[in-house]
């Protein structure tokens, strides 16, 4: 019999609170199951697997995010608009560094389409829509936003900025700022 208290929810909670300890990695059933001093086979009432565990946490990450940035975005457009967006993902990787890792497991396309990912792609269109991007070039600039965005947390968060001069803050600025001028100036086809 499972543990009183134990539910799915609370599961996911605490496996994302593991990533961000240890690693998205380094979750599993049994490592949670250590976590709650509990047999790993009462978990199993709540979690499929160790996949099942690590979807919902990546699910359970898309959705933060996508929270933290629709209430970034509001009321704010163009280069204000793109700056608050890149920070909210750049703060969550430094805040959640597990569960920023989580939010990119591929995931299978029925979940995909249900996530919150479906969001973070709605709000990049919406930042894009004020640099009067037209298709297939909205499409080019989304990937080349989550790129940036992506790679240089990634970067940054593995320390390949931290060994010299200008700090990473002042990059991280001036990529916003080439960003944005790329935009404003999208080369055409």
């Amino acid at each position: 019999m499972a543990r009183a208290g134990l539910t799915t929810e609370r599961l996911t909670q605490a496996g994302a609170e593991l990533a961000d300890e240890v690693g998205f990695d380094q979750v599993t059933v049994s490592a949670l199951a250590r976590r709650f001093d509990v047999k790993v086979a009462s978990l199993y009432s709540h979690l499929r697997n160790s996949q099942d565990l690590k979807t919902r946490i990546a699910l359970l990450a898309l959705e933060e995010l996508a929270d933290r940035a629709a209430d970034a975005l509001a009321g704010r457009a163009g280069k204000d608009a793109l700056t608050a967006f890149a920070n909210v993902y750049r703060d969550y990787a430094r805040e959640h560094p597990g569960r920023y890792t989580a939010a990119r497991l591929r995931l299978d396309p029925e979940a995909a389409a249900a996530s919150a990912g479906v969001r973070h792609a709605q709000m990049t269109r919406a930042i894009l829509r004020g640099y009067d991007l037209a298709e297939p070039d909205q499409t080019h600039a989304v990937r080349l936003l989550g790129s940036v965005f992506h790679g240089y947390v990634s970067l940054e968060m593995a320390g390949g900025f931290s060994h010299s001069a200008p700090d990473s803050e002042q990059s991280w600025s001036r990529t916003l700022d080439a960003l944005d001028a790329l935009l404003r100036n999208w080369p055409a086809p």
